[in-house]
């Protein structure tokens, strides 16, 4: 994967638009059909050449470069932060265990052989990515809580939904590391991620 502050910067759009779907599930059930289908998607593309053919275009993620730019330009939404951060650390962690990293990608290669028959969207198909994220990434610490509306919460189809998408983030977040992000380079890097971040909002407009 290039090492790059595009890729870095797409990666990170990628991490704040599945953990934004996230938070719009537990708070009001539903959340962007098309942002949910292209955080999915890259779970699916293991061996792509690049980040954006990862996420199938930058224009693919206009929601999550669009927080970006707010968190890197005022970052008062800690709530965001505090997931991306658990995200990207729990990664770190994962990328450590090669037995729970093969157990992944065993499963969504079983997965991408079954999308004739069970799409993308479908329930069957976001149950199995749930469970990829249920017997894996949540046997690492600290598990991630969800903050929302119990209503939604308890609902067995969003919780299925809010998993899949943290197993989606954890695919960013795996993208980030890939690309030379590391614990220090929002610190370091973070006016030319920036840069990045409006040159890529402008090419949408």
């Amino acid at each position: 994967m290039p090492q790059t502050d595009h890729d870095r910067t797409i990666a990170l759009a990628g991490l704040l638009q599945a953990i934004e779907s996230v938070r719009d599930i537990a708070r009001r059930g539903q959340t962007n059909l098309e942002d949910i289908d292209t955080c999915l998607s890259s779970l699916l593309k293991i061996d792509a050449p690049s980040s954006s053919a990862i996420y199938g275009g930058s224009h693919r993620l206009r929601s999550g470069l669009r927080l970006l730019e707010q968190q890197l330009t005022n970052p008062r939404d800690m709530e965001l932060t505090r997931y991306a951060v658990a995200l990207l650390g729990l990664e770190r962690k994962l990328a450590r265990r090669g037995d729970l990293l093969q157990a992944i990608r065993a499963g969504l290669e079983d997965i991408t052989q079954n999308l004739t028959h069970f799409p993308l969207n479908h329930s069957n198909t976001m149950a199995r990515f749930a469970d990829l994220y249920l017997k894996n990434v949540s046997t690492l610490s600290p598990r991630i809580m969800v903050n929302g509306d119990q209503l939604h919460l308890n609902n067995s189809e969003n919780a299925n939904r809010i998993r899949a998408l943290l197993l989606a983030g954890i695919r960013a977040a795996t993208l980030w590391r890939q690309s030379g992000g590391g614990r220090l380079t929002l610190l370091v890097r973070r006016n030319t991620l920036l840069r990045e971040t409006r040159v890529l909002l402008a090419r949408l407009d």
